[in-house]
């Protein structure tokens, strides 16, 4: 039996809340992700697990500053230095646009550290790759458009061309390794990419054409025997049940894993706890998946009120908050929609010292301004031309003259240019 343990989306150096910690230097937020990743890389060598699959994503940025990778580089050399073979995927985030430039984990590619593998293009690794391990790993990491244009030769502009091809040439190249794996040991699969019918934060369905998406027929093929997925920040299986499904979802063969990112990256992932996997593989049994639940992981808090009246409005918007304790630490979101007249009635001082114990408070302000514009009553829609129509649209949405007059311009460029009723395209 093989125990390996798969993490992805660290994303360390995102620091776009809170403020700096005086003793290290570090944004705080910075601090969080590192916590997370300091429990994974303790959770692998105390539980003595065979293989780290770490499925992309190390930082937001593709070029992070030199404090950042030190951070990154501490940790995986904990993972060396304990003997335990590490795979690490380069992700869209940690690859540059440009063709030759190097990624941003490429200092373990170079150094060639001990027990720690890049994975910069696709390849089959070996047990004798892979420390002698009885298993074998398909290695999936993502793929640049601009290398893509090269690698095919290709200098169409139509994405969803481009993704077709990409989709079909790795298909074959799938079905390559998977003829040249031997059947008697387990294989992996692991990806930096997005799968048909997953579901991104906020339940928004991955849709074909918006970049690379893998088949499910691909993922969920039967001679896999666990599937390690990174790119998707929500957790899910989707090939049985994972950590919000119910007990009664079937188990299938493979696990096709998304264990989504170590921390809270940004407000639509709120409702989201965080994980990382352990899996049990052995040839010829099911493989046994374990979600281990991060915990400490900052909160993140998200409220909205729309006001109808000014009655009692500071009491109104307070009512929505949680109570000062609650929002010890966390990063909080207030989105206030009312009438513009209400404006001189909403107290932001008294908001904000509900709200001192947060790490962050954020008060976005919506004033709704009256959108009607009504016509002169010899006027009818109907009499009204494209042009005209727009005119009134743009003096709904009380836009200056200069931004009215220039947007009334280019839609006169665009309606000029298009074909007359009934012709044909």
């Amino acid at each position: 039996m093989i125990r390996i343990l798969h993490f992805a989306d660290a994303h360390i150096d995102m620091a776009n809340y809170g403020r700096h910690d005086p003793a290290s230097g570090l944004p705080v937020r910075v601090l969080d992700f590192l916590k997370s990743l300091d429990v994974i890389v303790e959770t692998a060598i105390s539980e003595r697990v065979d293989l780290v699959i770490f499925a992309g994503d190390a930082y937001k940025d593709r070029s992070p500053s030199p404090t950042f990778q030190r951070e990154w580089g501490k940790r995986i050399m904990r993972l060396s230095q304990a003997n335990i073979e590490t795979i690490l995927l380069v992700g869209n985030h940690d690859l540059s646009p440009a063709i030759g430039r190097a990624h941003a984990i490429q200092e373990f590619e170079t150094l060639s550290v001990p027990h720690v593998r890049v994975i910069s293009k696709p390849q089959l690794l070996s047990p004798q790759e892979l420390g002698n391990l009885p298993i074998q790993l398909i290695g999936l990491p993502w793929v640049s458009r601009s290398s893509l244009m090269a690698a095919l030769e290709n200098n169409a502009e139509n994405s969803a061309e481009i993704y077709a091809e990409l989709e079909t040439r790795l298909t074959e190249l799938f079905e390559t390794y998977l003829q040249q794996a031997d059947p008697a040991l387990p294989l992996i699969l692991t990806a930096h990419a997005s799968v048909q019918g997953a579901l991104y934060g906020g339940e928004r369905m991955v849709m074909l054409g918006s970049d690379l998406v893998l088949s499910g027929s691909l993922v969920k093929n039967p001679r896999l025997d666990y599937v390690a997925l990174g790119h998707i920040h929500k957790p899910q299986n989707l090939n049985g049940p994972g950590p919000y499904r119910s007990d009664k979802t079937p188990y299938c063969h493979p696990p096709v894993i998304y264990p989504g990112s170590i921390e809270r990256v940004d407000f639509g992932e709120v409702a989201d706890d965080k994980f990382f996997v352990i899996a049990e593989i052995e040839k010829g049994a099911p493989t046994k998946v374990h979600w281990h639940k991060l915990k400490g992981v900052r909160p993140f808090i998200d409220r909205f009120i729309r006001l109808e009246n000014g009655d009692n409005v500071t009491a109104q918007v307070l009512a929505v908050l949680p109570v000062s304790g609650q929002m010890s630490g966390a990063i909080v979101r207030l989105v206030l929609e009312y009438p513009k007249d209400l404006e001189k009635l909403i107290d932001e001082a008294a908001l904000r010292e509900q709200t001192k114990s947060c790490l962050e408070f954020h008060l976005v302000k919506r004033p709704q301004m009256e959108a009607r514009v009504r016509l002169p009553a010899d006027q009818s829609i109907a009499a009204l031309t494209p042009l005209e129509l727009l005119d009134y649209y743009w003096k709904s949405l009380h836009l200056n003259e200069g931004e009215a007059q220039a947007l009334q311009a280019l839609a006169g460029q665009v309606l000029v240019g298009q074909p007359e009723s009934g012709s044909e395209f």
